[in-house]
């Protein structure tokens, strides 16, 4: 699948354990801002203008090699890319699965090609104090497209959540027009209806949807999940006012009545959540397999009609139906997204406008293109027509348009748009991978959506309030080294025992004595230095 976990902020934990080591680095590169190189720079670059290097150059990128549409050198992506803009790509190819260690092996050793692609905000920190990225931000004049949709879309305050104490940030993120969902729950709509079972909008609506299930089938378990059940608990965590799972993060969750953050685990929205959980457990609507089984025993469950219910997204829910068709039978069964369940604090959506996106080297500023770079950049990741290109590929090759609506040419196929074509979008041609193809108007991001799919963000605009952005914490680097030896700790103690509760194996009215287990591992000390780097940045940044 293309699209991994949008829900960064669950990465930044690996990043942070990476900080140990990369500390204590350093380099005569610094964070002083230098006047860019110009070789191979158009000389009045504008937002809406194609990029077209005034001379060729060869650019060194990190590439990260997807098993399911695995790198091709002679990719019409990568030749149309020389052919546009005059720029080569020199990958440097790295297993999806050792991405995150390879890089941060590459830029400690000071061996990174000079693109960075794929990285999360979150991921970039470790990498700050060393030297060996560039403070992007100090750059952004280069970058009319960047700079245009940062301006256009109010994006602001979001992007100063990526500063770090020195103010500068030093990933540019993939940028979209609109916060936009994804993972929810997918159900069994034909079971549902057969059964005149109201299609739940909260989760109190789905425990009796379930319990209604488990009376009917009385052999099931109605709900089995995948993901370890880390993605339920993130979408869940939203609507209880909380983070979880893939959301969880540093643990920390900012209170905005009291303008400060606290641990998560420790407030009673959390304890609320895991109390409801704990009940789909003991009576046998959640499977006990949900938080240790492989995804495809999941799955199997799913599609051969022993559960009912399962997490997923647009890409998933495909896939399920393909499975289906072969153990159920074509139209014997149908399957939906639903809108993400409702909690008690109401009908919420949490997501953040910026996705994983690009730090660059250092090294650029020695390199006689800077300037060059920088546009390409630009173009590529941020111009109108280069996300197109990125997504969609070459017009009148791999797509047609008419009135402003993308096709894709009848012999190619992506991810059941076109089911006929004998060709993959992303395997035979390299296009809408996730190296290059990320962030971009809600236009562009619908092109590729089914009708259902529209449907599914449609109901959640109209239905579900967004939740405000959270402020920074920006460590410096002696806190943030101190902070991950704090908070790697309490997140591993706060995940066994959140599983322990739920499942039965801790009672829930230990919860109280959990939490003072927490305080007993410096979380005091955990919570009092991110809100004294908070105040102090909210203070010098008035």
């Amino acid at each position: 699948m293309n699209k991994q976990p949008r829900k960064w902020m669950g990465k930044m934990m690996l990043a942070a354990v990476m900080s140990l080591a990369l500390t204590a680095c350093s380099s005569s590169a610094g964070t002083e801002k230098v006047e860019p190189e110009s070789k191979g720079a158009m000389d009045a670059y504008k937002a809406g203008e194609q990029f077209k290097a005034s001379e060729p150059f060869d650019l060194s990128i990190l590439f990260s090699d997807q098993p399911a549409y695995p790198y091709k050198k002679d990719w019409l992506l990568f030749q149309k890319i020389t052919e546009l803009t005059g720029v080569t790509l020199k990958p440097t190819i790295v297993p999806m699965s050792d991405y995150s260690q390879k890089r941060s092996l590459l830029i400690s050793s000071g061996d990174a090609p000079l693109v960075i692609p794929k990285t999360y905000p979150g991921e970039e920190a470790p990498f700050v104090s060393s030297g060996a990225i560039l403070p992007v931000s100090d750059y952004t004049d280069l970058m009319p497209n960047y700079t245009d949709k940062v301006k256009k879309w109010g994006l602001e305050t979001e992007l100063d959540g990526l500063r770090q104490e020195d103010g500068k940030y030093y990933v540019l993120p993939g940028l979209h027009e609109e916060v936009w969902p994804d993972y929810t729950l997918l159900v069994r709509t034909d079971v549902f209806k057969k059964n005149n079972i109201a299609i739940p909008t909260t989760w109190d609506e789905l425990y009796t949807s379930l319990k209604k299930l488990k009376e009917i089938y009385t052999e099931s378990i109605p709900f089995s999940d995948r993901f370890k059940f880390n993605s339920t608990l993130n979408i869940a965590a939203t609507g209880y006012g909380t983070r979880a799972g893939w959301g969880y993060g540093s643990g920390l969750t900012y209170n905005a009545d009291k303008d400060e953050f606290v641990y998560a685990a420790t407030t009673p929205e959390y304890k609320e959540m895991v109390t409801y959980f704990n009940k789909l457990v003991s009576e046998g609507l959640l499977d006990k397999e949900s938080f240790t089984q492989d995804d495809d025993q999941a799955i199997q469950k799913f599609v051969s009609g022993k559960s009912f219910v399962i997490n997923g997204n647009s890409q998933t829910v495909v896939l399920h139906r393909n499975d289906m068709n072969k153990t159920l039978g074509e139209g014997k069964f149908e399957v939906a997204k639903i809108t993400v369940p409702g909690g008690p604090k109401g009908q919420l959506m949490a997501g953040s406008r910026l996705e994983n996106g690009v730090m660059i080297s250092a090294k650029i500023k020695d390199d006689p293109h800077f300037k060059a770079i920088m546009q390409f950049i630009d173009w590529l990741y941020y111009s109108d027509e280069g996300q197109e290109f990125a997504k969609w590929g070459v017009e009148g090759e791999t797509f047609t348009k008419t009135d402003g609506v993308r096709k894709l040419v009848d012999d190619i196929n992506y991810n059941g748009l076109n089911p006929k074509g004998t060709k993959d979008l992303r395997i035979d041609y390299g296009f809408s991978g996730g190296v290059f193809a990320y962030g971009g108007t809600t236009d562009l991001l619908h092109s590729m959506f089914s009708e259902e799919e529209l449907k599914f963000q449609k109901d959640m605009k109209e239905t579900k309030t967004v939740v405000p952005a959270e402020p920074p914490i920006p460590y410096t680097a002696e806190d943030r080294e101190q902070v991950t030896l704090l908070s790697t700790p309490l997140k591993d103690y706060t995940d066994q025992n959140t599983l322990k509760f739920i499942l039965g194996e801790r009672k829930l009215s230990e919860y109280d004595a959990f939490v003072k287990e927490l305080e007993g591992q410096n979380l005091g000390k955990y919570v009092e230095l991110a809100n004294k780097t908070y105040k102090d940045y909210k203070e010098n940044n008035k």
